[in-house]
């Protein structure tokens, strides 16, 4: 059973639109801000414009090569505007859209919860390795 059908109604209705399971609004969206490095990155611009720098220092183990395609792929799903100042060398700062700004609060509310269940989760995966 896949996610679209999983939701039940809003499939059915996604389905009604012509929308088949290869153009599920939620898997498309997800494959999107769904992986570690776009969570990361809204998360952080969530606090205010970052400069490239900035962004590097905040998520140290992504590679600048990561960095670079993930934040072009959040431009392009109108998320994040890159905003390049004329100057030499050239300033360029990235913020969240209004778009962006819209998907925060429930991101920010997945990362509240990562937090406050981490402990949680760890034993339950220490639970299961045991009785494997």
């Amino acid at each position: 059973m896949d996610a679209c059908t999983i939701l039940g109604g809003k499939a059915a209705g996604w389905l009604a639109m012509g929308l088949d399971d290869t153009r599920c609004p939620v898997r498309n969206l997800l494959d999107h801000i769904g992986d570690r490095w776009s969570v990361l990155l809204l998360a952080t611009l969530a606090g205010g414009p970052k400069r490239f720098s900035a962004l590097a220092r905040a998520v140290p183990d992504i590679s600048k090569r990561m960095l670079t395609q993930t934040l072009r792929t959040l431009e392009t799903d109108g998320l994040v505007h890159r905003d390049v100042r004329p100057t030499v060398p050239p300033s360029v700062t990235y913020s969240l859209t209004p778009l962006g700004e819209s998907l925060a609060a429930p991101l920010l509310g997945l990362v509240e919860w990562a937090e406050a269940n981490f402990a949680a989760v760890c034993d339950a995966r220490a639970r299961m390795a045991q009785a494997a």
